[in-house]
This record gives C-alpha cells, sequence and structure tokens, in this order.
C-alpha cells in the first residue's frame, strides 16, 4: 500500500519543512509515502468561498485514482488516539487497497464534491492548527502509527 498527503499550498516556514521531512523519511521505513502539494489557486479575492472550494476540489480529483481511498482532515472528522489510529492503517493495509490518500483541504475545506467521494473524515483534535502544521501533524501520527504497529518504542518517548 501507498499512503499519500494531498495538501493545498506549499509551506513557507523552513523549520517545519525540515520536519516535515525528517517524518517522511523515517516513514519510508515502514510503508511508500508521498506529501504531494497543490499550488495556491490564483487571484482568491475575486471568488466566493464556495468557488475557492470547488476550484481546488477540481485539483484534489485531479491527483486521485478511481481506486483510491480518500480520507479528509476535517474538523467534523473521527478524533483516535494514536493506537486507535494505527489499528485503522492497519485495517487499511489488510483491506488489500493499493493507495490511501489523506487530503488537507483550503482555508475553507473541502467542495461537496470532494466530501461526496471521501470515504472518511479524520478529525485531529477539537482545536484549530493551521494548515502548515497540520501537514506535519499527520506525517508525525503516520510515523507514530507504524511505530506501534510494529511495536518500537517511539511511542513512549
Amino acid at each position: 500500500m501507498t499512503i499519500k498527503l494531498l495538501a493545498i499550498g506549499k509551506t513557507d516556514h523552513k523549520a517545519l519543512q525540515e520536519l516535515i521531512s525528517e517524518y517522511q523519511n523515517r516513514l519510508t521505513h515502514y510503508i511508500k509515502f508521498e506529501l504531494e502539494i497543490i499550488p495556491d489557486i490564483k487571484n482568491v479575492k475575486n471568488l466566493s468561498e464556495t468557488q475557492q472550494k470547488e476550484k481546488e476540489g477540481e485539483l484534489i480529483l485531479k491527483k486521485l485514482n478511481t481506486s483510491d481511498v480518500l480520507i479528509l482532515l476535517d474538523e467534523n472528522g473521527k478524533q483516535y488516539s494514536s493506537v486507535d489510529f494505527s489499528g485503522f492503517l492497519q485495517k487499511k493495509m489488510n483491506s488489500g487497497i493499493k493507495q490511501l490518500v489523506f487530503v488537507i483541504g483550503g482555508p475553507y475545506g473541502f467542495s461537496n464534491t470532494i466530501y461526496q467521494k471521501a470515504q472518511g473524515k479524520i478529525s485531529l483534535s477539537k482545536m484549530t492548527f493551521s494548515h502548515q502544521m497540520v501537514r506535519l501533524f499527520v506525517v508525525e501520527q503516520l510515523y507514530r502509527g507504524f511505530t506501534i504497529l510494529k511495536n518500537e518504542p517511539y511511542h513512549h518517548r
């Protein structure tokens, strides 16, 4: 199985990008992982929130294969403990899917089309985080999940 993380807009913070890269590298010891950045939409000030979500949704759909399992990072999604999230990952791997895709949307969330296509939603917290921070948290939790599955000590440091 491959895990792909799609995110709208680049990360401007160098230190944050370095941390994301570190966890990406660690993840490659467990699973094929890709982080793909979808460029910000130009001239957003001329678009309504709905139009911006629709345009971002079109860009997200172009990055998906028909067999992908799509999971949205969404404030109204299911919350997991790290151990439960590792179980979620194990179930997905056991199901034989080729690619599990997590998506971090733009500032206004997702279009209705993307919500309809998704097979699940996950919330990292009831708190709100910047989209750049969410990238780090997702990659770190994926890494933590695999260390839990392999019974490695990282989870308890």
